[in-house]
């Protein structure tokens, strides 16, 4: 028997979601109801919501925010990946952060959730040898939310930056999945020398507020390195790190601590 084609979007839980919490926001806040159709009820698929998040927030005299709409379009349209990171994001973003109760908040109202949404649109262009209009993005980035991600770092997905004023992500700086990271982190350099100078973030790890993670090193998966740390050696899995210099100081004290996002340290 032949396959019946049709028409319908296929299902989006986490869209249709986003949609029924949209129409929730509508009836309880009138005043928010344009708002909520604009960004949200008006689109038929998050990947559309996002383009036009990242164009209205983007847009400046010196590019329209219809140039940029159709920038972001044709990212989400030709990479997929765009949008099932956009999605593992926001779930990381939901089940991490407890001031976090729908998921149209991060969409809507988080910073750091639409700061790197729109650098992955900017590390898109850059690999697409677009350079100039990807330097464009991370300049409007840093202006309208205060994070500074070179388009030429590599970042996973379900990644959470929590309150994000005064990241600083380097250019040849590479961070893993699931990793969840707090405001006035940076991932840089030690000096002016060129070439592979950013460190190498593993999958699950948490960096507290305030930590500086300099240079070409990697810090293993599933650790933690404490708030105000500065580190500048390489940390091994599994390990907490604090400290200026940040030295080894214990264990991890779990399996995943970007998920347990426990910033103590044992006494």
């Amino acid at each position: 028997m032949p396959e019946l084609k049709t028409n319908v979007a296929p299902l989006d839980p986490v869209w249709q979601r986003i949609r029924e919490e949209a129409q929730d926001v509508v009836r309880d806040e009138p005043l928010m109801g344009g708002v909520m159709h604009n960004n949200l009820l008006h689109h038929g698929t998050m990947e559309c919501a996002l383009a036009f998040r990242f164009a209205l927030k983007l847009k400046s005299p010196e590019i329209s925010e219809q140039i940029l709409r159709e920038i972001a379009d044709e990212a989400y349209n030709s990479d997929p990946w765009l949008g099932e990171a956009a999605r593992a994001d926001m779930m990381a973003v939901n089940d991490r952060d407890p001031a976090c109760h729908r998921y149209l908040q991060p969409l809507m109202y988080f910073k750091g959730y639409q700061a790197v949404q729109a650098y992955r649109v900017g590390h898109w262009l850059w690999n697409r040898g677009r350079i100039d209009m990807a330097s464009f993005v991370q300049m409007r980035i840093s202006e309208m939310f205060g994070v500074d991600i070179h388009p030429a770092a590599r970042i996973g997905k379900g990644i959470m930056i929590d309150h994000a004023h005064s990241i600083v992500i380097g250019e040849t700086a590479v961070v893993g999945d699931n990793v969840s990271m707090l405001h006035s982190v940076t991932l840089g350099g030690t000096g002016k020398e060129d070439g592979d100078r950013h460190p190498k973030i593993g999958d699950g790890v948490l960096i507290g507020a305030g930590a500086k993670v300099l240079g070409n090193i990697k810090v293993g998966c599933c650790s933690r390195i404490a708030a105000g740390s500065v580190v500048l050696s390489e940390v091994p899995p599994a390990a907490t790190v604090a400290g200026v210099p940040a030295r080894i100081v214990g264990e991890a004290g779990c399996a995943q601590p970007s998920l347990a996002m426990d910033h103590r340290l044992a006494e």
